[in-house]
């Protein structure tokens, strides 16, 4: 199957869907590489977590800071989200390694913010231009990227439903306008994927570090549903109104190692959208089996 005519079942199984894609994958152990729209900037969502990890494994491989490093989390420090600190209602004292555990296993946004206060959005971006992503940026921590949305849409986020809101009142939230809020592109991710697995974005102990936290997301109906069993998956997910993505290392029984990262927006806000998680796993299969050829 030749690239255009990859690139255009891509584009199909994205249609299909209800949805734009925007999608890179490349072996991490080799040159090989196919896109779709894979230099466009696309909005991150809580991908950008992947490189929070790595700015906190730098600074715990460079001795600023340690795993065992004990942080108290009380309620007041929560940011709005869905999973674990963030819905807790008692204090929690616990590990930075466990904060990012938690932060990458169920995208837990309090965890987040609270990493990112201790490791700084100035070191994140500043290791990002040093790794060479050059289109990647951080505009703030989780509770900045949701707590505008009053502000651009004058509806309450806790009220809304967003099945049947105005989409021209939900477009108007620059957390999802790529020029506006933290952004990447499918292969500037892939990019820092293959550095991870290679051993470059950090010291060999730190990337080992961050390759295992990733292995431990729970979320199976993206990237992992594309994927037959036997081929394992260390990703992050990121979820906004409209958006669905997921950036990961899928690995075969043979050895083979492929970085892959999609990024969609649909074309609609509706707050489920199975068909377009289930266009992010094949859509990603379908790209990484072009390249086992």
């Amino acid at each position: 199957m030749t690239t255009t005519t990859v690139t255009q079942e891509l584009e199909q199984i994205f249609a299909d869907a209800g949805a734009t894609g925007f999608l890179h994958a490349r072996a991490i152990d080799g040159d090989v590489e196919i896109g779709l729209n894979a230099g466009e900037l696309a909005v991150t969502a809580s991908v950008f977590k992947i490189p929070v990890l790595v700015e906190t494994a730098r600074q715990v491989a460079s001795g600023e800071r340690s795993w065992t490093d004990r942080i108290r989390v009380t309620p007041e420090q929560h940011t709005l989200g869905p999973t674990g600190l963030s819905v807790m209602v008692d204090d929690v004292d616990l590990s930075l390694r466990d904060l990012a555990y938690l932060m990458m296993s169920v995208s837990d946004n309090t965890a987040t913010d609270v990493i990112m206060g201790i490791v700084g959005l100035d070191r994140i971006n500043a290791t990002l231009r040093e790794l060479g992503l050059a289109e990647t940026h951080l505009v703030g921590d989780c509770q900045e990227l949701l707590s505008n949305f009053t502000q651009d849409t004058g509806l309450d986020r806790l009220d809304v439903n967003l099945s049947t809101a105005d989409p021209q009142v939900l477009s108007r939230w620059r957390s999802l306008d790529p020029a506006q809020t933290s952004r990447t592109t499918p292969a500037e991710m892939t990019h820092l994927l293959k550095l991870i697995w290679l051993d470059q974005a950090a010291p060999a102990e730190a990337c080992a570090e961050i390759r295992r936290i990733m292995a431990l997301q729970v979320w199976p109906h993206r990237l992992t549903s594309g994927f037959p069993s036997g081929v394992t998956l260390a990703a992050k997910t990121g979820t906004l109104p409209g958006i669905r993505n997921e950036a990961g290392v899928v690995t075969y029984p043979d050895g083979s190692r492929f970085a892959v990262a999609v990024f969609t927006r649909a074309h609609s806000y509706l707050d489920r959208q199975p068909a377009v998680d289930a266009s992010i796993g094949k859509a990603a299969f379908t790209a990484v089996e072009s390249l086992r050829g």
